[in-house]
């Protein structure tokens, strides 16, 4: 495993400059990072579609996989107003000032995303390995 910070700039998509950052390198796994966002979108629990929030926005966690396949993304987030909400990052979140991220670069290791019938849902692969039980 290798460390790996990233920084992102205003006006990123948080999203896409994440799967941009680790393209090539196989799998990796966000393990936190912070900043902020004047657009947030984010898909709750059990929709079809992401809700999209705007104005000063910090992000207070962010975690997930990224792969070729992809990332999957989830992030917590709080207002001006301090309500938070969490749920699994869309594409168009833009960063506002800077996002500071550590992530952990598997060498080694292949992610890939397969339909799960039980799930309904891409599926994170992990070549060589299956679901615990």
């Amino acid at each position: 495993m290798r460390a790996q910070p990233l920084r992102l700039c205003p006006g990123d998509d948080l999203r896409s400059a994440i799967e941009q950052a680790f393209q090539g390198q196989g799998a990796a796994f966000v393990l936190q990072a912070i900043g902020s966002l004047s657009v947030a979108r984010l898909r709750f629990a059990g929709r079809p579609q992401a809700d999209e929030m705007t104005g000063d926005i910090e992000i207070l966690t962010l975690a997930g996989s990224v792969s070729p396949a992809g990332a999957h993304l989830h992030m917590t987030i709080a207002d001006a107003e301090g309500r938070v909400v969490g749920g699994h990052v869309a594409p168009g979140c833009i960063v506002r000032t800077t996002v500071e991220l550590l992530a952990a670069v598997l060498p080694g290791h292949v992610f890939s995303r397969e339909m799960d019938p039980a799930t309904g849902y891409p599926e994170l692969v992990i070549a060589g390995a299956r679901c615990a039980p």
